[in-house]
This record gives C-alpha cells, structure tokens and sequence, in this order.
C-alpha cells in the first residue's frame, strides 16, 4: 500500500535536494512520477537503499523485469528509453552481470588507475598553465578550461577516442545527461550516437592501438557470441583480462554489448568527474575556512574529495532498477513485482540519520564524510570510482596550489546543470588571482 500520492520528479533538478527531502520524508518508499508519465518508487533513505542495492530481488534488466518494457507500454519513444535500453553491465542482471562487468572491469582497476597518475599530474600541469598564461585578470570558467578537459582527456586517451570524436561526443553526452529532452530529441541523440559509435568502432578496427577500445574490439572479433542478448542461463565466459586491458578481456560480448560497453565506461568516466571536480572546487571556494584545515595539514585533499562526493555527488539518481518479487519495505509499503526504483543517491548524502543534522553543510572533518552512496553499492558499485577520486584530488591540490588567492566571481548561487540525474555546476566563474612562484 502507498499512502502518498505520487509526485512528478523535477525532470530538470531544479531543486534535488528538496525533492530528496521530501522523499526521505515519506517513507521507506514513496511514488513518484518520471518525465514521459513513468510511474516509480523513490527511495531516499540510506539504509533502505543499502538493503535494496545488495537485495537479489532488484534487478537492473528492464528485458526481463519490467513488464511495462517488455509489452512495449513504455518504449523506444519514452525520452530516458536509452538509460535502460542499452545492453551493459549497468543493465544486467544476475550472471549476466558478471559476464559483462568482468571485460569492463579491467579498465578500471586500482592498479590501473594508480598507474595513470603520472599523465593526470602531466595534463593537469598543462591544463594550470593554460589558465596562468591567460592573465587577463577577469573571470574564467574552471568547468569549461579545467574540470572537463581534464577526464576529458584522460578517459579519451584511456579509449583510443581519436580527437575528431571528441567534439561530437560532448554534445551526445550532455544530451544524455539532459533530461528535459523531448521524445523525439532523445531519440535524434541515440541515432547520432550510433553513428558516433560506429564511426569509433571502425576506426579503432582499421587502426588498433594500446588503448582499452581496441582490447575489447580484438578479443570481441576472436569470439562467436550472436550478436542478441544471450538467454541469462548460458555460460559465462571464464576468460580473464590483465590490468593492461590485454587478452581476453571482450570474449563473451556481442557487437551491441560491446559497443554499449563503451558507452557506458567512457560516459560515465567523463560526466561524474567533470561534476566532481567543479563540487570540489566550488565548495573550497565559498568556504576559505574549510580550505584553511587542509592547507593547515588537518584534512587531506582525499577528505575534501569524500566530503565532496557526500554532499554533492555527481549523480543524483540511478535509473531504473525494477523488483524481481514483492518487497516489503516495512511501514506499511510493498513495492510490487516489476515495479521500477528510483534509487536517490544524493538523498543518501545528506540523509540526517547518517550525516546529523547539520548534513547540508561542508565539513572537511565530518567523521561520516565516506558513508555516502555517490557510486553506487553492492554488485554495480562504479568501476571508475578510485579513477575518478584520483583526478580531482590531483586537480584540487595542484589548483590551489598554482592559484592560492583564487576567489569565486560574484556572489549568488551559480545555476546547475539542467538534469535530475546529472548533478553539477553548469559553470564555475572564478578569478585566479596572481599565481604562485614557481620552485626552482
């Protein structure tokens, strides 16, 4: 039973954590409506999203869990289709999970990341001497010159993405991302992709390179898996990939989940770490005292990114999962068989139970500054997680280091991203004030 009537979630956050409020507020579970007329559960509360992320009776595969998808009631002209259409680890279920976070799973892991910081301190270097030769003295947009060419870069590089990519990928990703898009806006950005996508794919096979795209592509075209959505009770591949990406690392996939594959990996490594960079940035900004407990040694850089990544995180809410059985949810709600949720990441961030209740404040110090949800928990916690903790950590330091004087631009509120699921500044004007002497 629900006690509630369903309310629509804002489909361009205008103010997500009000909206987060008041789920948490209602209950175990509330309904709410999605862009397109979507019915949902919400769920807001950190400890029920715990149980459900790591609750085998939740499933992320709309082909085999939400009837609605499946009689064609909600399809392909639905405007958010693409965030369950796709065929990747994010939308599998069970083995199928597995299967296909396993050849994915070896661009991400910490060795790997870890390896990487040696070209992150190289191009952010590059990137802060950019902003220092600009000396204009006015204002610059560090999301624009510094928090997105960073991951930018990086991810790009990490896939092989030749250049002339780049430029149409940003406008596809930020479409992506944009959920205030009409049906048939949506669908023109997925065919765009397509294209996008197969244009890589082939130039990646014409020209491979030591790069995870052509990893997955080589070990892809070595395998005879047909190219549907296998049945879930198939074997899995058993083949394991090295931390280099080399090997085996795409056997088991077909043409589609490997191209999705994709997507998601270099989606996903892009947008979260444009958004947390810019929160991490922002917040030191409009709070020197906060910034005055790192430089002073009593918080690390790593603290800022955690309590960074708590209050703001760079998704807010995580499309769909749908109930494999009944639910119950106690306090008299039931989400039923193949019902979809709304799992509200940024609700966990700043849910007082946890975090107290002075939750909507920056503390570099907060003892509970890691119990957040900002990548997710349980079998789809995010692959890129210590890559991307990696990058804004290092962009963080090396920008105050650069520019210890920097101050935001103005006063107010900068306006966000247009998006109930992407959560970030849409701009970050500051002014970078003389830089630091460079050592000898």
């Amino acid at each position: 039973m629900n006690r509630q009537c369903p309310f629509a979630i804002d489909a361009l956050g205008g103010d997500v954590h009000a909206e987060a409020a008041r789920v948490r507020e209602q209950g175990p579970a509330t309904r709410v409506l999605l862009p397109g007329g979507v019915s949902a559960w919400a769920v807001g509360r950190s400890a029920d999203m715990r149980r459900l992320l790591v609750d085998p009776r939740v499933s992320k595969d709309a082909y085999r869990h939400w009837p609605a998808w499946i009689s064609g009631e909600v399809g392909e002209q639905w405007p958010l289709a693409i965030w369950v259409s796709v065929q990747n680890m994010i939308t599998a279920y069970g083995s199928e999970h597995a299967r296909l976070r396993r050849p994915a799973a070896a661009a991400f892991t910490a060795r790997r990341a870890a390896g990487l910081r040696p070209r992150i301190e190289e191009v952010v270097g590059e990137l802060l001497e950019d902003l220092a030769a600009s000396g204009s003295g006015g204002a610059v947009d560090l999301r624009t010159r510094f928090a997105h060419e960073l991951p930018t870069r990086i991810v790009f590089e990490l896939f092989g993405i030749p250049e002339h990519s780049w430029a149409p990928l940003h406008k596809i990703i930020n479409a992506f991302f944009d959920t205030g898009i009409t049906a048939e806006e949506a669908q023109r950005n997925a065919a765009d992709l397509d294209v996008v996508m197969a244009d890589l794919v082939a130039h990646r096979r014409r020209h491979p390179g030591d790069d995870m795209t052509s990893a997955l592509i080589a070990a892809r075209d070595t395998a005879t898996r047909p190219d549907t959505r296998p049945d879930t009770h198939t074997a899995t591949a058993t083949a394991t990939a090295a931390d280099t990406g080399a090997g085996a690392v795409g056997a088991g996939l077909s043409e589609k989940e490997l191209v999705d594959s994709l997507i998601l990996l270099f989606t996903a490594g892009y947008e979260t770490s444009v958004n947390l960079i810019c929160t991490a940035l922002h917040e030191l900004l409009r709070n020197p005292a906060q910034l005055a407990l790192v430089r002073a040694g009593l918080a690390s850089w790593e603290d800022v990114v955690e309590e960074a990544l708590r209050i703001e995180p760079p998704a807010f809410y995580g499309l769909l999962r749908f109930a494999v059985e009944d639910i119950d949810m106690g306090e008299g709600v039931v989400i039923g068989q193949g019902d979809p949720i709304l799992i509200s990441f940024g609700s966990a961030g700043r849910d007082p139970e946890v975090h107290g209740a002075d939750a909507d404040r920056f503390d570099v110090l907060r003892p509970t500054r890691g119990q957040h949800l900002s990548f997710g928990f349980g079998t789809h916690h995010c692959l890129g997680a210590t890559l991307a903790r990696l990058e804004c950590a290092v962009a963080v330091r090396r920008f105050f280091e650069t520019f210890p004087a920097a101050a935001l631009a103005g006063a107010g509120e900068l306006g966000r991203v247009e998006s109930f699921i992407s959560n970030g500044l849409r701009e970050l004007p500051v002014v970078l004030g003389p830089r630091a002497p460079v050592a000898d």
